[in-house]
């Protein structure tokens, strides 16, 4: 009978760097501003993310970056998701909204940009720089992801 050994190499675990973003922007506005601003060319994904949390469906919207040069694959990812809910009460067409988060412990955070790859700090800083001299971008910081709860939703 052979036996197999599994090494700890084995269950290595994705390496990436984490960036939140504070923005008022829309998705699609960001995507393009840092295009422009990070030499980058974004593009949304064909998917979004979805999960069902609670019975209720939330897609997150993402887009990519793929840098074929230095083997760095970005993602732009959305934090939150509004949906809303319509009502009929007493004749009346009442409307809320819920909002999902796909790292509820940062509701805080807007954006997540997830470079995929081991990066040197200092250019994470630049990136960084870059980043929060956008205008409509409030701040932007790097994230440990080990300090992260949910962080297994950014597995993808």
């Amino acid at each position: 009978m052979q036996v197999h050994a599994l090494e700890m190499n084995d269950f290595f675990e994705e390496e990436y760097s984490l960036i939140g973003i504070h923005s008022t922007l829309e998705d699609f506005k960001l995507a393009y501003l840092l295009n422009k601003n990070l030499n980058t060319r974004f593009y949304k994904a064909k998917e979004d993310l979805e999960f069902v949390r609670e019975k209720k469906k939330a897609t997150f919207s993402i887009y990519n970056y793929e840098n074929i040069k230095y083997d760095f694959d970005w993602f732009l990812i959305a934090n939150s998701y509004r949906r809303e809910n319509q009502t009929v009460s007493n004749e009346l067409l009442l409307t809320s909204e819920t909002k999902t988060y796909l790292i509820p412990e940062k509701k805080k955070i807007d954006f997540f940009l997830k470079i995929c790859g081991e990066s040197e700090y200092e250019f994470i800083l630049k990136t960084i720089k870059k980043i929060t001299s956008i205008e409509n971008v409030i701040t932007a910081y790097s994230i440990d992801k080990n300090t992260l709860k949910s962080k297994d939703f950014l597995i993808f």
